[in-house]
């Protein structure tokens, strides 16, 4: 741990150390070797105890993440009803959710430079407060302009709330428990897209909309905000770490660009295939938006590796076991998060079915899942991370196979049934790719890491609700008037045309996880 003074007068051979943490291949070798040796020791000590502070502090930092992603999953389902209320179309509701994603997604990068900077307790009051001032906002706005505004507030205190909890489990767990404990920081954040839908069905049917975000904010300040005051413990002391700002634009500009011009491409194919004058105009968007993004991505990878204080220490990502962690934790998001936006619209769109109905058939699926996350983190521990990782996204992606395969005859009952096997098999594997990933880089930079898995989590949760949306936006263009024969047969090839997406990016996470282990392997020979 770096004091204020040694990281005023040593950042420079700190970074030096980032940069060639990896590159020396015996070195990486050496140190992957330890921190396997330290997770087989780790099984090995079953008598160590996980103090009530930590359990205390998981849950009232995790319940502002709950709260976060409860009403993000909320208004995905409400979507149909906005899009009346607010005069707007599919891909411009979306935003609401998208840009929540995307505003979390923005604020994780800052996630290792205010872990150093300021107190873990000071980080936690300004999430309290910004998630009670955006539901605020929530709640008396009446203008689709004022409710984005809402939704980034409130992304920034969740992109705040998200990464703390997983700090202080990283920094504070005891060795032996830390899988487990990662598993009940999954199940606090994946309850939340477990009941949302239903949640929002269910309020929408008898009161409106508006009413979740009266409901949730006696849950931060009741329980979260007193809990978390009394447990948050600071185990490690602050650092005189700087901002850069320059670094942090860039990242944004990174994530924004990108996810615009996925957005703006889905809308110029969708003129185009309904003979709409804007599809010149959306293609240009979308390729200027692109340029703009990987431009700024990789002059943030640039600038980080050339600057005395950055923003994220990047040089453990040169270890290629960890990138091809990274890569399926990225891709994964898209489907796990995309799925509650694919099934309660297809199922209202589609089948006609209610939106209380719609919400409820993500329920058994994401609620029994987020419940076993705890059970895979336990499996992590026991076993280390191959077979349980590789099982569990393995059978994850029997899920969408079976919708592209009863695509076109799907029933309420069978889009529960299907997303049910996904979201079990899901919630049991992907926590512990961030943990295997994790164990194998230096302990101190591992609030870097953190940033790097979280920002990516966030940033392909927005990608799949954009890529989704914008795959029925296109299936449904030209096909008519919402509720008609027509309109319900385009949704339904619109959800197909998803479904395969869904197996394509599976596919590669688990070719990416399975070269990551036989890595990891042979460096152990």
């Amino acid at each position: 741990m770096e004091s204020p003074t040694t990281h005023q007068t040593g950042n420079t051979e700190t970074e030096r150390t980032d940069i060639t943490h990896t590159t020396n291949t015996g070195a990486a070798r050496a140190h992957a070797s330890n921190a396997l040796k330290s997770s087989s020791a780790a099984v090995t000590q079953p008598g160590e105890r996980i103090p009530l502070s930590l359990i205390g502090s998981i849950v009232a930092v995790g319940s502002l993440a709950f709260v976060g992603i409860l009403t993000e999953t909320v208004m995905t389902v409400l979507f149909p009803q906005l899009m009346v209320e607010f005069n707007v179309d599919t891909a411009t509701v979306q935003w609401i959710t998208t840009i929540y994603l995307l505003v979390v997604a923005a604020t994780m990068p800052l996630s290792s430079y205010l872990n150093r900077r300021f107190k873990l307790r000071t980080l936690f009051i300004a999430a309290v407060v910004l998630a009670v001032t955006g539901s605020l906002i929530m709640i008396v706005g009446h203008a689709f302009p004022l409710i984005l505004l809402a939704r980034v507030i409130q992304g920034v205190g969740s992109g705040v709330a998200t990464p703390l909890m997983m700090n202080i489990i990283l920094q504070q767990a005891p060795r032996s428990k830390v899988g487990q404990l990662m598993g009940v920081g999954s199940l606090v954040i994946t309850v939340a897209p477990a009941i949302g839908p239903t949640v929002g069905g269910a309020i929408s049917s008898v009161l409106p909309w508006r009413a979740i975000f009266v409901i949730v904010i006696p849950i931060v300040l009741l329980l979260s905000l007193p809990v978390g005051l009394k447990c948050i413990r600071q185990t490690r002391p602050t650092e005189a770490a700087q901002l850069n700002p320059l670094q942090f634009a860039a990242i944004v500009l990174a994530l924004c660009g990108l996810i615009f011009s996925l957005n703006q491409a889905g809308v110029a194919v969708g003129e185009a295939v309904s003979g709409g004058s804007g599809a010149v105009r959306s293609a240009i968007l979308a390729a200027v938006s692109l340029v703009v993004g990987v431009g700024s991505l990789l002059f943030f990878g640039w600038s980080s590796k050339r600057s005395f204080s950055p923003l994220i220490r990047l040089g453990w990502l040169r270890d290629p076991v960890v990138l091809l962690h990274l890569l399926p934790y990225l891709l994964m998001p898209i489907n796990g998060i995309g799925f509650g936006y694919v099934i309660t619209n297809v199922a209202q769109m589609s089948l006609g079915t209610s939106a209380f109905v719609a919400g409820a058939l993500v329920l058994p699926g994401a609620l029994i899942g987020a419940f076993f996350a705890p059970v895979g983190g336990m499996l992590y521990d026991r076993f280390g991370a191959p077979r349980p990782v590789l099982a569990a996204i393995g059978t994850a992606t029997l899920g969408p196979v079976l919708l592209l395969v009863f695509s076109m005859h799907l029933t309420p009952g069978l889009l529960a049934g299907f997303y049910f096997i996904f979201g079990l098999c899901y919630a049991l594997g992907y926590s512990n790719i961030m943990t295997s990933a994790l164990s194998g880089i230096d302990h101190e930079f591992t609030p870097d890491g953190n940033a790097v898995f979280q920002t990516s989590l966030q940033f392909g949760g927005a990608v799949g609700t954009a890529l989704f949306s914008t795959i029925l936006g296109v299936a449904q263009a030209g096909a008519g008037e919402e509720g008609s024969a027509a309109f319900r047969h385009a949704t339904a090839v619109g959800g197909a045309c998803v479904f395969a997406t869904m197996i394509v990016i599976c596919v590669i996470s688990i070719i990416s996880l399975v070269a990551a282990f036989r890595i990891r392997a042979a460096r152990q020979r």
